[in-house]
C-alpha cells in the first residue's frame, strides 16, 4: 500500500483529489477496544509504554481510514519534565498537586529535558514512523493552555486565577509564558527530529480572552513558538481552541501553516478572518454525532462544499471526539467525506482541464 500523503498536501494548499479527513481524540473512549485497555492502565500509563501507545495511535487508521493518525498522548505529558507533580483525574482532567501561582513557583520550573524525561514518547513516535502509512501528527499544549492548568490546579471554566496573575503580576505571567514558550519549542523539535510528520500547537482554552488582551499577553509568545519552529519543513497547524473566532484577525504574522477552526465559524468567515496565507481544518460540531447520519451527512457536506471551494481544507471537528460518540457513525462518516470529496474534486479538476 503506497503512503497517503493528502494531509500533506493539504496542509501545503496543493491541489488533492480527495479531502484529508482525521478527528481530534480520535484514539478514544468511543472505541471499545480502547476502553478495555484503559480498564488495566491510566491514560499516563498507556504513554509510558511505547508498543501500546503506538498501537492506540493506530486503532482510528486502522478502523476508521482517516487520513492521520495522531499521537496518543496528553498535553500535561512535557510538563513533568518542567518538575510538576500532577495526575488525570477520571471526570475532572489534570490536577497539579501545588499549583504555579509565584515568582518562587516560575523560577523553580527546570528546562524541559526529553531524553531523559520523556524518552518513551520519542520511541512511540519512532516506532509509529515505521509502521504508518499516512503522516503521523504529533502535539503540544499551547503555553496560555498549560498555564491555566498550572495556575487554577485544575480545569477552570472562570481562569479567575489565571487572569488575576496575568493582570496583577505581569513579570511573572511573562516569565511562565517564556518557560512554557520554551518547553513547547524543544519538545515539538524533538518530535519531528524522532519522525513526526506534522505538529499542532492547541491552546483549547485561550478563547477565554479578549482580542486585546491576546494580543498583549498570548500572541507574542504564539509567534515565538511558530518562529522557531519555521525552518522546519513539517507542517505546523496551530488550533485556538474553542470560541476563539474573535481572535482570528490577529494571527495574520504566525508562521503556521494550518488555522483549525472550531465550529461556531463558517469555513469562508474564518477563511477570510485568518487570510489567505493559511490552509484551514475544521469545522463540524463533534455533538452532531448525536444525530441520524443523514444528519451527519448534510453537516458534513454544506461544511465540504466550502472548504473545497480552495485549495488548503482538511475536514475535522471543531473540536475533540467525545465517549459517547459512535465508531461506526466516525467510519461511515469518514467513507462518505472520501466518496464526496472525491467525486466534487475530480470535477473540478475535469473543469480547469487539470
Amino acid at each position: 500500500m503506497s503512503y497517503n500523503d493528502n494531509f500533506i498536501k493539504a496542509c501545503r494548499k496543493e491541489q488533492v483529489d480527495t479531502l484529508p479527513v482525521w478527528y481530534m481524540r480520535q484514539a478514544g473512549r468511543y472505541d471499545p477496544d480502547y476502553r478495555k485497555i484503559k480498564e488495566k492502565f491510566t491514560l499516563l500509563e498507556i504513554c509510558k509504554q511505547p508498543e501500546l501507545a503506538a498501537e492506540v495511535t493506530m486503532m482510528p487508521i486502522k478502523k476508521l481510514g482517516v487520513d492521520a493518525a495522531i499521537l496518543y498522548s496528553d498535553i500535561m505529558n512535557p510538563v513533568a519534565s518542567l518538575g510538576i507533580d500532577f495526575d488525570i483525574v477520571k471526570d475532572v482532567g489534570p490536577v497539579i498537586h501545588t499549583p504555579v501561582r509565584t515568582a518562587q513557583d516560575v523560577e523553580r520550573l527546570r528546562p524541559i529535558d526529553v531524553d531523559k524525561d520523556l524518552s518513551h514518547i520519542i520511541e512511540t513516535i519512532r516506532i509509529l514512523d515505521k509502521e504508518l502509512e499516512v503522516p503521523l501528527i504529533s502535539f503540544a499544549g499551547a503555553p496560555f493552555t498549560i498555564a491555566s492548568y498550572l495556575i487554577e490546579g485544575k480545569p477552570s471554566k472562570s481562569y479567575i486565577r489565571t487572569k488575576q496573575l496575568m493582570y496583577s503580576e505581569p513579570a511573572v505571567w511573562f516569565a511562565l509564558m517564556d518557560k512554557l514558550g520554551d518547553m513547547v519549542i524543544t519538545y515539538l523539535k524533538s518530535h519531528i527530529a524522532a519522525g513526526a510528520k506534522a505538529v499542532q500547537v492547541f491552546d483549547s482554552w485561550v478563547g477565554a480572552l479578549s482580542p486585546a488582551d491576546f494580543q498583549v499577553y498570548v500572541l507574542p509568545t504564539m509567534e515565538r513558538i511558530f518562529k522557531e519552529l519555521s525552518h522546519l519543513k513539517e507542517p505546523k497547524i496551530y488550533f485556538p481552541g474553542v470560541s476563539s473566532g474573535e481572535l482570528l484577525p490577529y494571527l495574520h504574522n504566525l508562521q503556521a501553516d494550518v488555522i483549525g477552526l472550531d465550529w461556531r465559524i463558517p469555513i469562508p468567515v474564518g477563511r477570510e478572518r485568518v487570510g489567505e496565507r493559511f490552509a484551514v481544518q475544521g469545522n463540524l460540531d463533534p455533538y452532531i454525532l448525536t444525530a441520524p447520519m443523514h444528519v451527519i451527512e448534510q453537516q458534513a457536506k454544506e461544511i465540504m462544499d466550502e472548504g473545497m471551494k480552495k485549495p488548503g481544507y482538511i475536514f475535522n471537528l471543531g473540536h475533540g471526539l467525545f465517549p459517547e460518540a459512535s465508531l461506526e457513525k466516525l467510519k461511515d462518516l469518514t467513507a462518505f467525506i472520501h466518496a464526496y470529496s472525491h467525486s466534487v474534486l475530480t470535477q473540478q479538476a475535469e473543469k480547469s482541464g487539470v
